[in-house]
């Protein structure tokens, strides 16, 4: 997006693990496309990064029936956009001071490189700015710390994907061989953790930290970042 004086900008966070335990993932594309055309709308300037850079992976469950939503095709037919995705920037060549917040995509994605963002965004809290993550997206939190070191959701009230939203989508099995259950660590890490109903929005603030729980909660999410950067 073209630089505009006085602008707010935000940092789009997203996996770059195409792959878990053999079996493929990604991002989920509604989570990214979504805030990408409500922050565009609101004149914040988006950049987009991955742990590793370059072209960003989608999540093939992403692209079918209702969860392919409007936002998403408008995506995949935006030249821009796509450019923006398939050519991502590193986390290690971006810096906090750039930017007024971060937004974390989700996608199954983030269970397997979580902990390459989490110092990013461990810096984006602890600065005081907008850190935001919804779904699989804050399982960067899981290896997060505040500034005194505990855990970045000691104290705070989070949301995520959850256990049962796991059960109900078939990937109990495949997330306990591979991966954590992000319910499960909040609530021993000390969070207070805020389970809405299965696949509706749901989305919870925390100081500067805001948590999203399920792709349908990815326009809400969007909404609270720009009310809060406004």
């Amino acid at each position: 997006m073209a630089a505009t004086p006085g602008a707010k900008k935000i940092l789009i966070l997203s996996t770059s693990a195409g792959a878990m335990g053999g079996n493929p993932t990604g991002l989920w594309l509604a989570e990214l496309a979504e805030p990408y055309y409500l922050f565009k709308e609101a004149g914040i300037e988006m950049t987009i990064a991955s742990p590793t850079g370059g072209a960003i992976p989608i999540d093939a469950g992403s692209l079918k029936g209702d969860f392919f939503t409007a936002e998403s095709k408008q995506f995949m037919h935006d030249a821009d956009a796509l450019d923006a995705l398939f050519h991502s920037k590193a986390i290690a060549d971006v810096s906090v001071d750039d930017f007024d917040g971060l937004y974390v995509a989700g996608g199954h994605g983030c269970c397997v490189d979580g902990g390459a963002m989490a110092p990013l965004v461990s810096a984006f809290y602890n600065a005081g700015k907008l850190t935001a993550a919804d779904c699989h997206g804050p399982y960067c939190l899981i290896d997060a710390k505040k500034a005194d070191g505990t855990p970045l959701v000691a104290g705070l009230e989070v949301t995520a994907f959850t256990n049962l939203e796991e059960e109900q989508a078939g990937a109990t099995a495949w997330v306990q061989s591979n991966a954590l259950f992000m319910e499960t660590v909040f609530k021993e890490q000390g969070a207070t953790f805020n389970a809405g109903d299965p696949w509706s929005s749901n989305v919870v603030t925390s100081g500067n930290l805001v948590t999203a729980q399920n792709p349908q909660s990815a326009t809400a999410a969007a909404n609270k970042c720009i009310e809060m950067l406004a």
